[in-house]
């Protein structure tokens, strides 16, 4: 079984391994432990709105489900957050 540590570092080098530094301000915005498996929430800042650059950058966000017994990332979805401004 790996630890919540683990799992958070699964995911961090999943989303490195896609995208290569092409977002900054990755940080670890959730994590919760769902059924032997852990779902670790991602956020990071996109500067770049349909081609454009957005100069205040937008905050999205991705969950990974990492299977508790091997490490694996089983998934990886977008997760949508309601702004209010």
């Amino acid at each position: 079984m790996i630890n919540v540590k683990e799992a958070v570092q699964k995911a961090a080098q999943y989303f490195e391994d896609l995208y290569g530094g092409q977002f900054s301000h990755v940080l670890v915005e959730e994590v919760e432990q769902d059924l032997g498996d852990w779902l670790v929430t991602l956020g990071y800042n996109d500067f770049s709105i349909l081609g454009q650059i957005d100069p205040k950058g937008a905050r999205r966000f991705k969950v990974f489900k990492i299977d508790g017994n091997t490490g694996e990332v089983r998934s990886m979805k977008i997760r949508e957050v309601e702004h209010v401004e």
